[in-house]
């Protein structure tokens, strides 16, 4: 039965996100950062108990990232309807997403299979996101925490989206245009020069 606890932990990050943005939206602060805690927490103990467990699965691999971004999504997108963060931001972290779900299935469409893992400069983007949602919500329960802090939040988030972002699209460039001439190279001869000749 352990061997099945980081994918409940994952699981629960996810079905978090929902009541995470209805707090947000109703003003209900101090809730909302114990659910935002909580949910760091599962993220936390769900890697740690699969390497631990010797726990890993195809079903983990898939869910880890998608129970990451709905629960950054949703904060953003809360908090940007409630006017504690400007809407660009929100706008920002989302088309980031947006162009590597774009990149990744036009990769498997067009090139082949695709392994997907996420990079170290991505990593450290969703640490910046999640660090920066928590202050956020922190903010509207502490008072002590400074409007400095929110604006250097403010600009790492945009900073590391759109870094992390360019990573990811030079990758997958690249390795689509190696994957690219190194299956020109493997084509027959004849081939090759039965295309050229129809061209």
């Amino acid at each position: 039965m352990l061997q099945y606890l980081p994918n409940f932990l994952t699981m629960s990050r996810l079905l978090l996100a929902a009541p995470l943005g209805y707090l947000v939206w109703q003003h209900e602060y101090e809730w909302a950062l114990a659910i935002g805690l909580l949910a760091g927490a599962t993220d936390a103990m769900d890697g740690f108990f699969a390497r631990r467990l010797h726990a890993f699965s195809r079903l983990g691999a898939v869910l880890d990232p998608i129970a990451d971004k709905t629960l950054i999504t949703v904060t953003f997108v809360s908090c940007a309807s409630t006017g504690l963060i400007p809407w660009y931001l929100a706008i920002v972290v989302m088309l980031r997403d947006a162009i590597i779900v774009a990149g990744a299935a036009a990769y498997h469409r067009f090139i082949g299979e695709i392994e997907f893992s996420a990079t170290p400069l991505s990593k450290v983007n969703m640490v910046v996101q999640i660090v920066f949602c928590v202050m956020v919500i922190a903010a509207q329960v502490w008072v002590w925490i400074p409007e400095t802090a929110i604006m250097a939040g403010s600009a790492a988030v945009l900073f590391f989206a759109g870094a992390s972002g360019f990573d990811y699209v030079m990758q997958w460039s690249i390795r689509a245009f190696t994957q690219h001439r190194l299956t020109d190279k493997q084509a027959p001869k004849g081939t090759r020069a039965g295309e050229e000749g129809e061209r």
